[in-house]
């Protein structure tokens, strides 16, 4: 019998109807789940595969989970689908970051397949981060020293087999971690996304055929494979190199050196992370599936981020690294803050790359950190306990032609946002003492960084805790072209009598009493180009805005002002003399 083709009025119903069951899927996950950081942050991913696990279209989210979906499907495949032993109604739960999971424990996949006509037409997979589970600390652990300490392990196993969901998995999971409700709670919601999505991929094989779908899904990965390859060839052929310093971990181990060189050849780009520093004591290792999910991220920004996600996108891309280095860990490594070597990995490209993938595509650098922490204690209105787990907002870095963003959350967190304050207070019993943009001279240029942010939350009751790691305290975001660097990122815990704990870039479990804040303080991205090239109006209306003051208005950019009306009034002598030089 002749095989069915799929014409091209057909093939981009199917693309545009998979990239809607994907983020149909996402949307049924953020409306049913339980904790903050999914239905409010958008902490999770959703997706589909073909029945070989490569990733077909991805939904909006985290951005560091590009790559990961991917990689847990193929554990299912490798574990019970090449051994015949996954059936239909059968669903998988793994967050093994050895094992497919790829980042840390918290972050839960669940795995179900597709059965069309009895066999397996492909997967439906998410990925979210769970608020609580388990471990030495609430929340997580920003001082592990191995795996062991940081939560319940779940190695690809069934949740539910061929439709009876396994009691005794559900039993572990309530037993052994402090919010019970929440994370069972988010689950749920995990499970009504994939049956979401099984559901419309029935209805879409039913209405044009299982065999007109598969076809259609391999000229897909084709055609990505192939537009990717030709954005690959548009870079010049070449050697791209970048090294650097990662901060040090809480344990006092570090600073790490980091490098790498990345050969264009042709179509293709292989990114090889050789000579790196070895994995650390330290909970900021990161496994291969995490590295491959970085890269994946930057691999799109070098070439086009506009396409339409799936695994023929990154055909072109090939990623070495080595074993038992900090970006390759070895179990039983830790690896809770994995997103601090994720971001270091992603940016080392980014330093390589900005140079030659066309003009104004990659920016200055940003403020990089996820900004985790973790608050637990008990509400000061009901008396129940909680724990609040999210990011932080930081700078951008400047362009070739725009300042920085201020703000924003890290180039890993994606397509997320912040809680908002009212959500927090309500959620969580303490409150909310500032939310304001971190004004500072960093980050000058004639595109300057965008601002990081200040966050402050008050215990309301004793006996609270905070925990938190932010890279680039050591090393703050990179300028470009004569831009100044960014400033560092971290926290102050300032106490009720006045009295504070300067600002540090990692901590574990401090102690709160009634009336202390945990100040949170992210930095500005990078300055694009020197700060004496900026218009001396632009410089006068970031007086007025209040993102400068009058004195960096002279001593940074040269511009001089009216003590009244902040209009400019003429340039200093070493600005002038600046340009006269520049002749």
């Amino acid at each position: 019998m002749k095989k069915q083709k799929v014409d091209l009025i057909t093939l981009d119903i199917i693309k545009d109807s998979l990239q809607a069951i994907g983020e149909e899927m996402f949307l049924a996950v953020a409306r049913t789940s339980k904790s903050p950081i999914i239905y409010e942050v958008l902490d999770f991913a959703s997706g589909l595969t073909d029945d070989k696990g490569r990733l077909l279209t991805q939904g909006n989210g985290a951005a560091g989970f590009l790559g990961m979906l991917t990689t847990m499907v193929k554990e299912v495949i490798e574990k019970y689908t090449l051994k015949g032993n996954l059936k239909e109604g059968d669903m998988i739960i793994v967050n093994d970051p050895y094992g497919g999971g790829g980042s840390h424990l918290q972050d839960v996949g669940l795995v179900i397949p597709v059965f069309i006509d009895g066999e397996i037409f492909g997967y439906c997979v998410n990925k979210c981060h769970w608020s609580e589970l388990g471990g030495k600390d609430p929340g997580y652990s920003v001082d592990s020293s191995e795996i062991y300490q940081e939560g319940l392990q779940l190695p690809c196993i069934k949740l539910f087999q061929e439709g009876v969901i396994n009691d005794a998995v559900i039993e572990i999971i309530r037993s052994n971690v402090r919010l019970p409700d929440m994370s069972i709670g988010d689950m749920w919601a995990q499970i009504s996304g994939l049956r979401t999505g099984e559901k419309r991929i029935r209805e879409l094989c039913k209405k044009y055929g299982k065999e007109i779908v598969k076809d259609a899904i391999e000229r897909l990965l084709k055609n990505s494979a192939e537009f990717s390859g030709s954005q690959v060839a548009a870079i010049p052929d070449g050697v791209y190199t970048a090294k650097g310093m990662m901060d040090r971990d809480v344990l006092g181990n570090g600073p790490f050196p980091i490098q790498v060189k990345i050969t264009v050849d042709g179509d293709r780009m292989l990114v090889d992370f050789t000579g790196s520093a070895a994995q650390t004591p330290g909970p900021i290792n990161l496994s291969s599936a995490g590295l491959m999910s970085a890269i994946r991220s930057i691999f799109l920004a070098c070439t086009d981020p506009s396409q339409d996600i799936n695994d023929g996108v990154f055909e072109p891309l090939e990623i070495l690294s080595e074993e038992g280095s900090i970006f390759n860990a070895k179990r039983p490594a830790a690896v809770s803050c994995y997103y601090e070597s994720m971001q270091f990995a992603l940016d080392l490209v980014w330093q390589a790359m900005a140079p030659v993938v066309g003009k104004g595509k990659l920016t200055a650098g940003h403020f990089l950190t996820v900004g985790a922490y973790s608050i637990s204690g008990t509400h000061s209105v009901t008396g129940e306990p909680f724990v609040d787990v999210g990011p932080t907002l930081g700078g951008w870095g400047a362009g070739v032609d725009r300042d920085g963003d201020s703000g924003q959350f890290c180039t890993g967190d994606g397509e997320t946002y912040n809680i908002p304050a009212e959500v927090l207070e309500a959620k969580f019993g303490y409150r909310v003492t500032e939310y304001s943009l971190n004004t500072n001279n960093a980050g000058a240029g004639e595109y300057r960084g965008g601002c990081g942010i200040i966050l402050g939350h008050e215990a309301l009751n004793d006996n609270m805790y905070f925990s938190g790691t932010y890279g680039r305290f050591d090393y703050p975001a990179w300028g470009y072209a004569g831009g100044k660097d960014g400033s560092p990122n971290g926290f102050d815990i300032i106490r009720k009598d006045g009295s504070y704990v300067k600002q540090m870039g990692t901590g574990s479990k401090i102690l709160l009493h009634k009336g202390d804040i945990a100040s949170m303080v992210t930095g500005a991205g990078g300055g694009y180009g020197y700060p004496f090239n900026r218009l001396p109006e632009k410089v006068a209306m970031d007086v007025k805005n209040e993102y400068i003051s009058r004195k960096d208005a002279k001593e940074i950019y040269g511009v001089l002002l009216d003590d009244e009306t902040c209009e400019v009034v003429g340039i200093t002598e070493e600005r002038k003399a600046f340009h006269m030089k520049a002749l």
